[in-house]
C-alpha cells in the first residue's frame, strides 16, 4: 500500500519514526533535522482525520530504563513542529488506555522502545557464546513478538518511516508487519524518499560519480568502500582513516588515530582501486595538533610525516584542493563522512572544503546524497543543506542499502 492512496480518516496509525535525535547537558534538542524530516507523513495521518501513534528509540539503553534517554524530553519540540498538542505514554508495552483514548486528529508519542530489551530482540545479562546464550535467544524471539503484537494491538495500520533504523531486525521496524495486512502496513514518506534517493545512486549512476567516505576507522567502513570501488570513478577516503593508509605505506603518522590491524586491508584498498581503474584520492598533508583540543598548536606537515606526539585532526591545503578537484566534475556524489574533526571549529577546513565542492557540483547539476550524523551535523553546521540534492537521515542503514544489502524495515512492508 502506498501511503499517498491510503484515507486515514477514522483510524488509529501507529508510525514507526525515527526521533532519536541529539540533546545537549540539559535534555534540549540540538537538531531537528530527524524531526522535520518526518512531518510529512505525520500530518498526513493527522490532516486525513486520523490518530496518530508514534514510536521511536533513542541512544543506547541496552533494554533499561535510562531518564536521560527518555523521549518525555522531546515532546515540546514535536509538538511545536507537528503543529498539535502532543500527548506521551510513559510506558510503551502498556500504552493501550493513552491509545484508545486518542480522538481523531491528535497524537501520542510512546517512551522509548529500547527501554524494553524486546525491542532489539537481544537477551541481557547472558554472556554471549554460551549455551546459556542461546537459550535465552530463543526465548527473546518468542518474547519480541509479543512486544511487536502488544505494539501493533494499539493501532489500526502501521507506517514504517524509520530509515535510520530500517537495517535491523527490531520489534518496531521488520516484526510488528507480521500482525497487519498489506493493505495496512506501508512506508511514509521519509522512507519512499530514502529509497529513492538510494535507487538514484545505485541504478541511475551519472557520470563521474564520486563517493566521499570519511570517518575515524576503516574497519567500520570496509564493507562500503570494497562495493563502491566497484562502482565509482573517484572515491576520496579521509578523515581519521588517512592515517592508517599513511602508516600502511610506510608512513609516520605521530599520535594520530590509526588502526594498526587493519595495514594490510588498506593496502588491499589501493590495490583494488587500481584493478578497478578507480581514482582513489588519500591525503597527502594534513593540519597537526599537538593535543586533541580545539585551542590546539598547529602546524600543516605530510599525512606520512607526522612529527611524534602530534596527530593528524584536518586535511591540509593540498589535500583540500585534490578532494574538491574530484568532487567539482562529479554527476554523482555520496558523501559519508567528515574530513577532519569538524567539531572543534579550528578543524572544519578540510570538511568545509568539501561542502563548498559538493554545492558547486550541485548547483551545476550534479546529483548530491548526504548520509550518516557526522555528514549531516556538517553539512548543518555549515548551513548548507540547501544546497545539495538530498540530505539522508540514515548512516548505517544508507550504507548497508548501498552495499546491497536488503534492508529489514523495507522488506517487511514488502512482504
Amino acid at each position: 500500500m502506498k501511503i499517498e492512496q491510503f484515507n486515514f480518516a477514522g483510524k488509529t496509525a501507529i508510525v514507526r519514526v525515527d526521533f532519536n535525535v541529539p540533546l545537549d547537558e540539559k535534555g534540549n534538542v540540538t537538531d531537528v533535522t530527524r524531526i522535520v524530516g518526518a512531518l510529512p507523513t505525520l500530518k498526513k495521518v493527522l490532516s486525513d482525520g486520523g490518530a496518530l501513534i508514534m514510536m521511536s528509540h533513542m541512544g543506547k539503553p541496552k533494554g533499561k530504563k535510562n531518564p536521560a534517554l527518555s523521549l518525555s524530553q522531546i515532546v515540546p519540540v514535536v509538538s511545536q513542529h507537528l503543529g498539535v498538542p502532543v500527548k506521551f505514554a510513559p510506558d510503551c508495552a502498556n500504552a493501550s488506555d493513552e491509545a484508545k483514548a486518542l480522538k481523531p486528529g491528535e497524537a501520542l508519542l510512546l517512551e522509548n522502545l529500547r527501554f524494553y530489551p524486546e525491542e532489539e530482540g537481544k537477551p541481557v545479562g547472558v554472556e554471549k557464546g554460551t549455551p546459556e546464550y542461546d537459550e535465552a535467544k530463543k526465548a527473546m524471539k518468542t518474547s519480541q513478538k509479543e512486544f511487536a503484537k502488544k505494539l501493533a494491538s494499539y493501532a489500526d495500520c502501521y507506517v514504517m518511516d524509520a530509515f535510520g533504523t530500517a537495517h535491523r531486525k527490531h520489534a518496531s521496524t521488520a516484526v510488528i508487519d507480521e500482525y497487519f495486512d498489506k493493505d495496512h502496513k506501508m512506508l511514509g514518506y521519509l522512507m519512499e524518499k530514502e529509497v529513492q534517493a538510494v535507487d538514484n545512486i545505485l541504478s541511475n549512476i551519472k557520470r563521474p560519480f564520486t563517493a566521499i567516505m570519511g570517518g575515524s576507522k576503516v574497519s567500520t567502513k570496509i564493507g562500503i568502500i570494497e562495493n563502491l570501488l566497484g562502482k565509482v570513478d573517484n572515491l576520496i577516503l579521509c578523515g581519521g582513516m588517512t592515517y592508517t593508509f599513511a602508516k600502511a605505506q610506510g608512513g609516520k603518522v605521530g599520535n594520530s588515530i590509526c588502526e594498526e590491524d587493519k595495514l594490510d586491508i588498506a593496502l588491499g584498498v589501493i590495490a583494488k582501486a587500481k584493478e578497478n581503474n578507480v581514482n582513489l584520492v588519500l591525503g597527502t598533508d594534513c593540519i597537526a595538533a599537538d593535543k586533541f583540543a580545539n585551542d590546539a598548536n598547529t602546524q600543516v606537515c605530510m599525512a606520512d610525516d607526522i612529527p611524534d606526539g602530534w596527530e593528524g585532526l584536518d586535511a591540509g591545503p593540498q589535500t583540500r584542493e585534490a578532494f574538491a578537484a574530484a568532487i567539482r566534475n562529479a554527476k554523482t556524489i555520496l558523501w559519508n563522512g567528515p574530513a577532519g574533526v569538524f567539531e572543534f571549529d579550528n578543524f572544519t577546513g578540510g570538511s568545509k572544503a568539501v561542502a563548498d565542492a559538493v554545492a558547486e557540483a550541485t548547483a551545476n547539476g550534479a546529483f548530491s546524497l548526504i548520509g550518516g550524523g557526522d555528514s549531516v551535523a556538517c553539512i548543518n553546521k555549515f548551513g548548507m543543506a540547501d544546497k545539495v540534492s538530498y540530505i539522508s537521515t540514515g548512516g548505517g542503514a544508507l550504507l548497508e542499502a548501498i552495499e546491497g544489502k536488503i534492508l529489514p524495515g523495507v522488506a517487511a512492508i514488502d512482504a
